[in-house]
């Protein structure tokens, strides 16, 4: 099979310049879809993409246009998903660069453009929605040659919205990008860029063939997971899926498998075929690695018996989605629960938007927290994902928290205030550069400080206009403590948190003074409390309902009086003693709001 005719490229975007509109204008233009089926922004198959207008799952598409096959991958622009790009660029020999001209570049670009250029791929800039009356085309075409020094004669301006210019970007790439290199009579290797499960036919893979060919009923091999399954159909994308009898060397496709679980294929991994033509070793390709989650939550059903419910449904969600890992917990409050291991903060709005829709669930959502490492003083090493696993102080000798390397890309009249709410993360600002009119702005800080709010913050400060991205750093041992909260005298472990010493002291304080609005008042007094192990750091009171005992007497000694008030004292003293405080769902939601 000659490759001279395939063309394997992505388009890699911030969040909203218009790559899944681009897209699909190219599928009109090469007639690959009938104006009939065209909807907009047709490769989010998912109801929470379109809403969103985000894409969240990849998705190939072979287009035919002067007799070349075209490939195309529309990848994920948000950060949390950024190995899932790296594995699709890994796919690919090309990448068109699209940058919106009314907004000019923003941190995501910059971090897909680095992926990009790390898989030494060619790329195209093309700007997009030249026709609006905002679009200020000559600035952003400076920002785009200083960062890629491309010439002005490289960039090609479109709107993918009217389709204006769209032909030239498909003529671009024919022109530039080079076609794939494999060799057709080595051992066969197909890369997994994505998989996701289907329930009537299993797990399907989308794979690009880099050596070799996969035919149909081929028996075949992950490396890195050993999973071993049969090759079912082979078949591409346009956008439905078609059957062929063979994918080849170069060529993008599917394959549908018999597994059962995405979890033995992951993204990123090398399929291998067991003939007996090739004795000596397959060499995996490189970039495999194991996703791992590093935000966690408890997941709480509102009514117990719901439990089994969000079981199935998570382990039917995790079938398809591998970066997905959960566990049992129990909360003497919340009752019967899970606990799931996410990408980041995106990732965890996703998946509990389709628990709720999808399997028509009631949840309760606790604070999200990241993972500690702990050494304990006999040395044992131990990994904790939430603040009350962690053991007794007096046998820790260390903890270590996660922390980020972050990029914020700004106008530049924002960076004192940006450098401001850095530094009120515990962040440190690590370099500082301007490109144009804009600031980029690079720091390091621990990750569990910027998991509630951070984002929010950071438009709020920069009117909008700032954009955020950030990769994991290393884990680095801090004075960290877990701050407990009490209710009425008992420890409620599920609202337990860890923080930095420095700020523990005003944590707690924000929290009980939150907690005393959505605790509901009883006829004892409640004391509200935070504390770090035995020592008390913020207190409230909320305050108990006072009936009036002596409402019926008329006159009389005042000791009539005090006598009945002194017994209504004693009573309230005992309901104390045994009084149970019910504690709402919302207190559970009071650490996710900080404002």
């Amino acid at each position: 099979m000659n490759t001279d005719s395939i063309r394997n490229f992505c388009i890699i975007a911030h969040i909203d310049h218009g790559k899944s509109t681009l897209a699909d204008r190219m599928m009109e233009l090469t007639s690959t879809v009938t104006k009939r089926e065209m909807k907009s922004q047709l490769l989010d198959s998912m109801e929470l993409e379109r809403e969103k207008g985000i894409t969240i799952k990849l998705a190939p598409v072979r287009m035919k246009w002067e007799g070349h096959d075209l490939n195309l991958i529309d990848t994920p622009g948000h950060v949390d998903f950024s190995y899932e790009v790296s594995r699709s660029l890994q796919a690919c020999e090309g990448a068109i660069l699209v940058v919106d001209a009314s907004q000019g570049i923003q941190a995501q670009t910059l971090a897909n453009v680095y992926l990009a250029l790390e898989q030494e791929l060619v790329i195209i800039p093309v700007l997009n929605k030249v026709d609006l009356p905002a679009a200020d085309v000559t600035r952003v075409s400076k920002e785009v040659i200083n960062l890629l020094g491309c010439n002005e004669s490289d960039i090609i301006k479109i709107s993918a919205k009217t389709g204006e210019n769209v032909d030239q970007v498909l003529r671009a790439v024919i022109d530039r990008v080079p076609p794939p290199i494999g060799s057709v009579d080595t051992g066969t290797r197909a890369l997994i860029f994505d998989s996701y499960y289907d329930d009537y036919r299993g797990v399907i893979l989308y794979v690009r063939v880099v050596d070799g060919e996969i035919q149909k009923n081929d028996k075949i091999s992950m490396l890195g997971t050993s999973a071993q399954g049969i090759a079912l159909e082979v078949g591409h994308l346009s956008p439905t899926m078609v059957a062929d009898s063979t994918l080849s060397t170069g060529q993008i496709g599917y394959i549908v498998t018999n597994l059962k679980t995405t979890r033995d294929a992951r993204v990123g991994d090398t399929i291998v075929i067991e003939k007996r033509e090739f004795p000596e070793t397959v060499i995996a390709l490189p970039g495999y690695k194991h996703v791992k989650p590093f935000v966690y939550a408890g997941f709480f059903p509102v009514s117990n018996e719901d439990y089994q419910d969000l079981k199935d449904a998570i382990e039917k969600l995790s079938l398809s989605d591998s970066a997905l890992q959960f566990e049992p917990e129990n909360s003497p409050v919340l009752g019967y629960g899970v606990r799931i291991g996410f990408l980041g903060l995106l990732h965890m709005d996703i998946i509990r938007e389709r628990l709720e829709r999808e399997y028509d669930l009631d949840l309760v959502v606790t604070n999200p927290s990241t993972d500690y490492q702990v050494t304990l003083t006999s040395g044992e090493e131990l990994d904790i994902k939430s603040a009350s696993s962690l053991p007794d102080p007096a046998k820790i000798r260390e903890i270590r928290e996660p922390w980020i390397k972050g990029e914020i890309v700004v106008p530049q009249e924002f960076v004192g205030t940006v450098i401001q709410l850095i530094v009120t993360k515990r962040g440190r600002q690590t370099n500082l550069s301007y490109i144009d009119e804009r600031a980029l702005v690079s720091f390091e800080a621990p990750l569990a400080n910027l998991l509630t709010d951070f984002y929010d913050q950071l438009k709020s400060v920069t009117s909008g206009y700032g954009s955020f991205n950030y990769e994991l750093a290393n884990y680095r041992v801090e004075d960290l403590v877990r701050v407990d909260f009490y209710i009425a005298g008992e420890i409620v472990d599920s609202l337990s948190v860890m923080a930095h010493r420095s700020e523990a002291q005003t944590l707690g304080r924000e929290i009980v003074a939150k907690l005393k609005d959505v605790v509901p008042r009883q006829s004892f007094e409640v004391a509200l409390q935070a504390a770090i192990g035995a020592r008390f750091i913020a207190r409230e009171t909320l305050g108990a309902y006072r009936k009036d005992v002596t409402g019926y007497l008329y006159g009389g000694d005042v000791s009539r009086k005090k006598k009945l008030l002194a017994k209504q004292a004693r009573g309230k003293k005992r309901m104390k003693r045994f009084g149970k405080v019910d504690i709402p769902s919302e207190a559970f939601m009071v650490m996710l709001k900080r404002d």
